[in-house]
């Protein structure tokens, strides 16, 4: 805790983080509030359905695409652009009456403009600090993250049912605009320029550090998602117990980076880290009582952000600094496909006759098998431990603005 200490009393950092958490708050509220809006216009979870998967399909396929405009065109122009899209589709899902169709356009777009916010903090962060202190940051960032978690869904869900969903759109809405234009307007934000990529879009994803992230981020948030599907379909369809044993879950990660995050990055961190959280979600197919998944979510959790902080540094660590922004957009868009697979699996798991049981166990199938790749693909893991996780340098000077 003293490393995170020295890390948040480095200029700027402490302004980055809050900043960007509270920009990307609405990405814990956006999914919620709107099954709850569409359901409740049409009488349908699937058209409700449909609607987040547009949301997601937009998401997915804009990742890298924003996050390389970013280079082309600077942060700040691309932020803001994609920021008053977003705001102004989520707007028109929540006051306009249109048939399904209209609304499906709608998520898309909001789908395709969500600000690169990951991106753009990811690829600040190494101008803020040293090589050596990064693999701390990016833990921190991902066990902070976890506050997303913890407290986005209840406040929405909360504000949906007591004042309507409409409310509860107007204000992710807020949230949103409120917390882009804080990180927007941070200096650090006009101090750093992005060269522009010389290679063509996808390119980064031949080097086998970025494709190997992709993949084991498809893996390991598969495995969330199909958490979140069993214990929903657990405990009584989103009951009060769903949403606290998914809490713990979050707590977890958050106890687990703060404690974790910090220590030193070999080619074995992320099989180590993955193997904690393996462990955990194999426990929770022996016994569906709620304290008990409780339990063995939490120990799940433990290894959760730190696996995520490896994520992060090897992705920065592989790729010259024009191409960080990219490379983060690829990994987003494999943890948002791999979000959409865990779901749609578990589900078919749940209806079927291994029900939840089943739907538990691919979790925990879904996250042995990136373990797996982990394990086997270790070589192409870089080693953090003396050389941290700065970027390569690009052959050109990089530009700031004191």
């Amino acid at each position: 805790m003293a490393g995170y200490g020295d890390l948040l009393r480095t200029p700027g950092v402490l302004r980055m983080i809050s900043a960007q958490l509270v920009a990307r708050f609405p990405n814990g509220m956006i999914s919620l509030v709107i099954l709850l809006h569409i359901e409740g216009i049409t009488g349908s979870y699937g058209a409700a359905g449909i609607v987040l998967a547009a949301v997601s399909i937009g998401q997915a396929i804009a990742g890298p695409v924003t996050s390389r405009w970013m280079g082309r065109w600077g942060m700040r122009r691309v932020l803001t652009l994609t920021t008053l899209v977003s705001a102004a589709s989520l707007l028109g899902i929540a006051f306009l009456v249109s048939p399904v169709p209209v609304y499906v356009v709608l998520g898309f777009i909001a789908g395709m403009s969500t600000p690169p916010i990951v991106s753009a903090v990811r690829t600040i962060y190494p101008k803020l600090v040293n090589s050596k202190q990064l693999t701390g940051l990016y833990s921190l960032d991902a066990s902070l993250q976890e506050i997303i978690w913890i407290l986005a869904p209840v406040l929405i869900t909360f504000v949906a049912t007591q004042a309507g969903t409409v409310v509860g759109l107007v204000l992710v809405v807020v949230i949103l605009l409120s917390g882009c234009a804080w990180f927007i307007l941070s200096p650090e934000v006009g101090r750093v320029r992005i060269p522009r990529s010389k290679r063509s879009l996808g390119k980064v994803l031949a080097r086998p550090p970025i494709l190997l992230a992709t993949v084991i981020g498809f893996l390991l948030i598969g495995s969330f998602s199909a958490v979140e599907a069993s214990v929903v379909a657990t405990f009584s369809h989103g009951g009060v117990e769903a949403g606290l044993v998914l809490a713990v879950f979050s707590v977890g990660s958050l106890a687990g980076g703060l404690a974790f995050g910090h220590l030193p990055m070999g080619r074995w961190a992320m099989v180590r880290r993955l193997a904690v959280v393996a462990f955990g979600l194999v426990l929770t197919t022996l016994w569906v009582n709620v304290w008990w998944i409780s339990a063995t979510l939490f120990v799940a959790g433990i290894g959760i952000a730190p696996a995520l902080g490896v994520l992060s540094a090897m992705t920065t660590a592989s790729v010259k600094f024009s191409d960080t922004a990219e490379a983060f957009g690829w990994v987003g868009t494999g943890q948002l496909i791999g979000a959409a697979v865990g779901s749609a699996v578990a589900g078919f798991l749940i209806d079927g006759p291994g029900g939840v049981t089943a739907a538990y166990a691919s979790a925990a199938a879904f996250c042995a098998l990136a373990l797996l790749v982990a394990l086997v693909f270790v070589r192409h893991q870089p080693d953090l431990r003396e050389r941290g996780a700065s970027p390569i340098p690009d052959t050109e000077p990089v530009q700031t603005i004191g």
